[in-house]
């Protein structure tokens, strides 16, 4: 392994979405992680066939049974020699499992116990189930989401799940690290994708305390309110992106639209945007989206092309950066940020669960003879 956290050691207790993104986020940069994985689901398989998992990538996966009691000491003992712990139960899980912090940070007080949940470790709604979008719902977010005059639209799950859970929870963790690095101790990391979904919005409520995000969902300047900043269809029913909000990215784009400045309202009278949106859908649906690619190109009227998956992989920016990469077979988005003296490697592909069992547990200081009496035990797969 490679990159700026190669010598950090990560136990990932298997969980979905955003535990699993923070963990492949630190492996992407370096860290040696271990996914402790259900032993009744390690199955193991073909290395030379990995799942396309792309959030399992680039650890290893060990199989255990967690209501084994040496199968939740052989977890303890790995914690031992961890910095960082990951697990995304629903509060007091760990703690049924003996795994909770006070047990875990007993045997290794400098272990920075990384928590990811939906609505955090306390709180009237702790214990309730939810999705992300229940989370960044209750958080504010994705009442903000949305056209004027529609539903609010759920974005995927990025905002709860990925950017307000997982990179929130990867952030935490390191800030965690940072401070040891000056007191010793380690400490537990409480995130909560609510709080994390809320956190994403901080500018919106600095422009509401404003008086500038005042117009409802759809109403405004950066939600498809304003009609420089919209998505517009294209003759060949494809889509495009303007983003023309500052005076001299404006007048380019209306340059490069041909349309007379003249001829338009006001850029920022908000009482008239419906109707030059109506001027700028018309001239962009005379045109297919490979035209006013060329029509662009160069230009900085903030123009983009709305690209499917699959084209943003080919495109030539994309392509000559290395935004993605394949790994066995699957395209997929390569380790982010860049470093100048550190880079990460391509990630190892993911690997099939329970398959590093013996490897892993070796490599982490256990002998042959216990991983065998641990199996006989059926304590691990």
């Amino acid at each position: 392994m490679a990159g700026p956290l190669t010598g950090l050691r990560v136990v990932e207790l298997a969980g979905l979405g955003p535990g699993p993104f923070a963990s492949m986020m630190l492996a992407d940069m370096g860290a040696d992680v271990i996914k402790v994985d259900r032993a009744s689901f390690a199955r193991g398989g073909n290395p030379d066939a990995p799942p396309a998992d792309v959030l399992s990538r680039g650890r290893q996966s060990i199989g255990v049974d967690l209501k084994h009691p040496d199968g939740v000491e052989t977890v303890l003992t790995l914690i031992e020699n961890a910095d960082i712990l990951i697990e995304g139960f629903r509060p007091g899980v760990c703690e049924r499992l003996g795994l909770g912090p006070d047990v875990c940070m007993a045997r290794n007080p400098k272990l920075i116990y990384g928590r990811m949940t939906g609505w955090g470790q306390d709180g009237p709604w702790a214990h309730r189930a939810g999705h992300d979008i229940n989370y960044i719902a209750l958080s504010g977010t994705l009442s903000m989401i949305g056209r004027k005059g529609e539903r609010p639209v759920p974005p995927i799950n990025l905002v709860g799940d990925f950017g307000g859970g997982g990179m929130l929870l990867a952030f935490g963790v390191l800030a965690a690290l940072f401070e040891r690095s000056t007191s010793g101790q380690g400490q537990v990391v409480d995130t909560a994708m609510v709080d994390g979904a809320a956190l994403l919005s901080s500018m919106m409520y600095g422009l509401k305390a404003m008086g500038i995000w005042d117009g409802g969902r759809g109403g405004n300047m950066l939600d498809t309110g304003a009609h420089y900043y919209e998505v517009y269809e294209t003759a060949d029913a494809k889509f495009v992106s303007i983003g023309g909000i500052e005076p001299q990215f404006y007048a380019e784009l209306l340059e490069r639209l041909e349309i007379n400045p003249t001829t338009m309202p006001p850029q920022n009278d908000a009482t008239r945007w419906d109707e030059s949106k109506r001027i700028i859908a018309d001239r962009i649906a005379q045109k297919t989206r490979d035209e006013w690619d060329v029509i662009f190109d160069g230009s900085d009227a903030c123009y983009a092309p709305v690209l499917e998956p699959l084209e943003a992989i080919k495109h030539e920016h994309n392509a000559e950066r290395g935004t993605f990469v394949e790994v066995a077979g699957v395209p997929q988005p390569a380790p982010a940020p860049r470093f100048s003296r550190t880079p990460p490697d391509i990630p190892q592909p993911p690997a099939h669960l329970g398959a590093n069992t013996t490897e892993t547990l070796s490599r982490w200081g256990f002998s042959r003879e216990q991983i065998d009496q641990l199996r006989a035990d059926e304590a691990i797969a």
